[in-house]
């Protein structure tokens, strides 16, 4: 037995405030929010997503568009900001959803005085994180500025609208540019691969506003070839509250004074002030459909006249909603912060794509009435991150699921992995599984038998080309990948052939679990052949691919021969893979030679080395103890799990935080239960890290309420009890209905 390190030394390098938040920035009062460190998961690894790949963005749960301090020009694997960085260059409206993504149509505010500098490389203003205040609802900071003088950046957000307020020091004619186009790289191997797309800009100095268009969208090189979302642009609208003393554009650095509308590349439009105007206020609408809808988000969410403070209440007053329905008792400051920013991680996917009760679809090219979500990185929140949202975001569900469903029937498919629109990136049709959880856990307000069409035909219609298209990752010039092999092998004979496909032995298991998934809404719906035909297929293909010999799951190719043990897998390997039947553990057990022998395994993967967490198929693998009689093993391995992997720090984060999962992972460990296999609506319990939390839900009369007392320096659960029953198997169902239930461990 391996000795366990308790909770207490759970984390380490704490972050430390440098600057107190204002007290008119800390309104309405919530313990929860001023927990919520954004800079853990941005240390110097962010650059590829090693500490997490996380931004201290400014903006409401879920918000289209989310604001941040600009450091680097993002790309694929580079954030707007990162920790190390020592200039600021602006203020940036991201639409990046994760590290591995790339950005559309963003928006970019930069300040300065004396002589307008454009250029990323000349505009850079110098600053300290000792002059940082950074929080979910306002940032600032003091910047130097490049031609002498400072300005205090201040900036806050609504969902579709930066609210930003720059006061100048000991400068001469200050200004304001809105950066409507730039450079960007393509893909993130190759930083002299760019490209330049053409925007528009226009000034109305009447108006006081700054508008224009940016249809940057680098993920544009793998989206499917029959929905190529050709029309999509950012737009935006930028008003200030004081006149505009002169104003211009810059083409590629080259200022033309007096110009009022522009179109091309690299593009920016700016804006000089009188040297008396030393504070500045400008709000910026951003929309995917047109510069009207941008300007008329502006003035529904941030009206003229509205204080930064204002501002920032309203969105203050939405992250407590959320954060303040967890209390926890036992836990020290440190703790605090990993668990509240890990509540604020999993509270900003998928984000809103529809504006007005309107959205730009990229499938069909056209604007629709209805709502729309994007950010869907469904292969990795399907695992635990879905479930979370259920529980604290119920009243987002139905839309969510419906933006699928318009997704259906607009593109033809349900998404894989949503950046605008599909990317084809990871495996499987986990969609199937968010469609089943969200209708077994009693979720509604959406057209099941549109969602019922949609997880069939990605159960039994393969893709185009299906025999000759291998979809390796990222590959470009396809279309929708779907369930890739579907028809070449897997229907037939249970696997994804390794010779034809790529990542064939992780899609065969996850065809397994989504097949499991359409019989558990085919069920629901009482369509029991379909229901009995889709849990056969779930439970036989993915032993197709366990190898007898070596007590391993194992790729095959068409023919039926092995492919080797290191073929087909994605993010993971074959010791994660072999316990990647979530939704029939005990079969695999049984498979592995029976309950002892399986522990056994679980314990050479582990004690080998075989487990990472900073990828997602080893999540639930810690909880497999408990689902064969090896409760304490799980205990130890979730507490060790942990500590290694979560702390207070910019490094807090050990891999990508992956639109909310990794935190889900923590969140749930932390309250004592976790959901190995979604769709079944059981949890299985670990080991909770607090004496107390008190969880309520939205809708709930009373609340949630765990208690196990000494959980600091105790890992072991020797009993379970509910509401004073005693349960004796570590499952539990947990779900919104059960008001009032108090779990005692």
């Amino acid at each position: 037995m391996f000795s366990v390190k308790y909770f207490p030394l759970l984390y380490y390098c704490a972050l430390t405030a440098a600057k107190a938040v204002p007290p008119a920035f800390r309104q309405p009062p919530s313990d929860a929010v001023d927990h919520v460190n954004p800079l853990i998961g941005n240390g110097g690894y962010s650059k590829g997503g090693g500490s997490g790949g996380m931004i201290p963005s400014t903006a409401p749960p879920f918000a289209m568009t989310r604001w941040i301090a600009q450091t680097l020009e993002n790309y694929v694997s580079v954030t707007p900001y990162n920790y190390t960085e020592t200039a600021i260059h602006g203020f940036q409206g991201t639409h990046q959803p994760a590290i591995w993504m790339g950005e559309s149509g963003p928006a970019i505010v930069i300040p300065g005085a004396g002589q307008v500098k454009t250029k990323f490389e000349e505009r850079g203003m110098t600053f300290s994180h000792d002059d940082e205040v950074v929080t979910p609802s306002y940032y600032s900071v003091d910047l130097s500025l490049p031609n002498g003088g400072t300005v205090f950046a201040e900036q806050s957000a609504t969902s579709h609208v930066g609210h930003l307020r720059f006061t100048f020091r000991q400068t001469d004619t200050p200004y304001v540019i809105l950066e409507a186009t730039r450079a960007f790289v393509v893909g993130s191997t190759d930083t002299t691969n760019t490209s330049s797309p053409i925007g528009t800009v226009v000034i109305d100095p009447a108006a006081r506003e700054i508008s224009g268009s940016n249809p940057e969208r680098q993920d544009f090189i793998i989206g499917p070839v029959s929905t190529p979302a050709k029309g999509f642009s950012g737009y935006f609208c930028a008003r200030f509250d004081k006149p505009f003393a002169s104003w211009g554009t810059s083409h590629n650095g080259t200022l033309r004074a007096e110009e009022k509308n522009a179109t091309g590349p690299v593009l920016s439009g700016f804006a000089q002030f009188s040297p008396k105007d030393t504070v500045i206020n400008v709000r910026v609408g951003v929309s995917f459909i047109s510069i009207d809808q941008a300007r008329k988000n502006l003035d529904d969410e941030i009206r003229d006249g509205t204080t930064l403070e204002q501002t920032a209440e309203t969105t203050r007053s939405a992250w407590a909603e959320k954060l303040d329905r967890i209390k926890i008792d036992g836990a020290s400051e440190d703790n605090k912060h990993v668990f509240y920013t890990a509540f604020f991680h999993a509270m900003q996917y998928p984000y809103e794509q529809s504006e007005g009760g309107r959205y730009y679809s990229g499938y069909d090219d056209s604007v629709h009435t209805g709502v729309s979500y994007t950010g869907y990185s469904i292969w990795d929140t399907y695992r635990a991150e879905w479930a979370w949202l259920i529980l604290f975001a119920p009243e987002r569900l139905p839309g969510m699921v419906t933006s699928m469903l318009n997704d259906f029937k607009e593109g033809g498919r349900l998404p894989m992995w949503k950046n605008i629109i599909e990317t084809n990136i990871m495996v499987g049709t986990h969609a199937d599984s968010l469609v089943a959880e969200a209708v077994l856990k009693g979720i509604t307000g959406f057209d099941l038998d549109t969602a019922y069409a949609a997880v069939i035909k990605d159960a039994t219609v393969p893709p185009v080309n299906d025999n000759t298209t291998v979809y390796s990752d990222r590959q470009e010039n396809v279309d929708f990948e779907a369930r890739a092999g579907l028809s070449s092998v897997y229907a037939d004979r249970g696997w994804v052939a390794s010779d034809i496909h790529s990542e064939a032995g992780s899609r065969t298991l996850d065809y397994g679990y989504d097949d499991f998934a359409v019989s558990v809404l085919a069920t629901a719906l009482n369509k029991t052949a379909d229901a009995a035909f889709f849990h056969n297929r779930s439970i036989e293909s993915p032993f197709s691919i366990f190898n007898p010999d070596t007590n391993f799951m194992e790729a095959r190719n068409a023919d039926g021969s092995f492919a080797g043990p290191d073929a087909g897998w994605t993010e993971g390997d074959k010791w994660t893979y072999t316990f990647d039947v979530v939704h029939n553990i005990l079969g695999l057990a049984q498979k592995r030679g029976g309950n002892a022998s399986f522990v056994q395994s679980l314990e050479d993967h582990f004690n080998g080395g075989h487990n990472d967490h900073r990828n997602e198929p080893s999540h639930h693998i810690p909880y497999l103890y408990s689902m064969v009689g090896a409760a304490t093993k799980t205990q130890e391995r979730v507490r060790e799990i942990a500590q290694a992997n979560y702390n207070a720090s910019i490094n807090g984060l050990s891999g990508n935080e992956d639109c909310g999962q990794t935190s889900a992972w923590f969140l749930f460990s932390a309250l004592g239960f976790y959901p190995v296999n979604p769709v079944s609506g059981e949890y299985v319990v670990g080991t909770p890290f607090f004496d107390r939390a008190e969880v309520n839900f939205p809708g709930a009369k009373q609340p949630l309420i765990i208690t196990s007392q000494g959980a600091a320096t105790s890992p072991y659960v020797k009993s379970l009890n509910i509401n004073g029953q005693a349960v004796q198997e570590p499952v539990i169902n947990t779900n919104r209905s059960q008001v009032g239930v108090i779990l005692h461990l």
